[in-house]
């Protein structure tokens, strides 16, 4: 054997362990939960329940609900890949400032939540979040969609499916096999990614206002993926791209602030 051709079975046989370790280990690389399950009161949140819900995979998931004031809309919000429900206190705070209800959904194998983490669980947790709202009196045309990062793909595949009345995406993806691809570019991500999230697929079919919030200097969904899922939108809809700021847009007060403006032009109530 010469010297070549060693050296290349040897690099084809590395890349074939690491192809297989990135297969088995992907979901590790996608989604990073926190196992706390804080409660809302100890983190001085008040007049915020939670509730504890079964899907229809049989999986319970943990969720914070706060009514809202009479006439105002409900804000079903889906959070990030990263963390738990806690770390987002803040933001519950915040819409309950402003008489907002807000419901906040702790996705299966987050904080105290039973289950094992996927794209279609995500998705079933969603569904079952929103059929909640539905039963607790809460109209579909004043609940306002709300998804920060990951949580953005949620938001979307629920509108694509149900009725709401407003959506906000905040550094949303066209997919999260486009994000991956281009980190691993020396893969075959498309081929092998379970979780892909093809938001550009299903965005056609959301009939509700649609406001996009992106970071112009975002390094972890650049800010061009959520100008092309924009562009893929229905009408009504608009783009805000914040100069100089990055992916920690999700936890800006003035972004939020935007939403809450945007729900109160587009929501009336009902």
């Amino acid at each position: 054997m010469t010297l070549l051709r060693f050296i290349l079975i040897a690099a084809a046989t590395a890349y074939l362990v690491i192809l297989l370790v990135m297969y088995l280990q992907q979901r590790n690389l996608q989604y990073f939960p926190s196992r706390l399950g804080t409660p809302p009161g100890e983190l001085g949140l008040r007049g915020v329940d939670e509730e504890r819900i079964s899907t229809p995979d049989g999986e319970t998931i943990v969720l914070w609900y706060a009514p809202a004031k009479p006439g105002l809309p409900t804000i079903l919000f889906f959070h990030g890949n990263a963390g738990e429900l806690a770390g987002r206190a803040a933001r519950m705070a915040f819409y309950q400032a402003q008489g907002f209800g807000a419901l906040f959904v702790s996705y299966r194998g987050y904080g105290a939540s039973t289950g094992a983490i996927s794209e279609q669980g995500l998705i079933t947790d969603a569904r079952a979040a929103y059929e909640f709202l539905v039963s607790r009196g809460v109209a579909p045309g004043m609940i306002a969609v709300v998804g920060e990062s990951l949580g953005t793909g949620v938001a979307v595949q629920l509108a694509a499916q149900a009725p709401v009345g407003a959506v906000a995406l905040e550094a949303p993806y066209t997919a999260t096999v486009d994000v991956a691809a281009d980190i691993y570019w020396w893969l075959p991500v498309r081929w092998l990614m379970k979780d892909q999230f093809l938001s550009r697929e299903v965005i056609s079919n959301v009939t509700a206002p649609l406001l996009v919030q992106h970071g112009a200097a975002d390094r972890i969904i650049p800010a061009a993926q959520g100008q092309r899922l924009f562009a893929l939108a229905n009408e009504p809809k608009q783009l805000v791209i914040i100069p100089g700021a990055g992916h920690d847009v999700i936890g800006s007060p003035e972004v939020w602030s935007r939403e809450l403006e945007f729900f109160r032009e587009r929501i009336k109530p009902q």
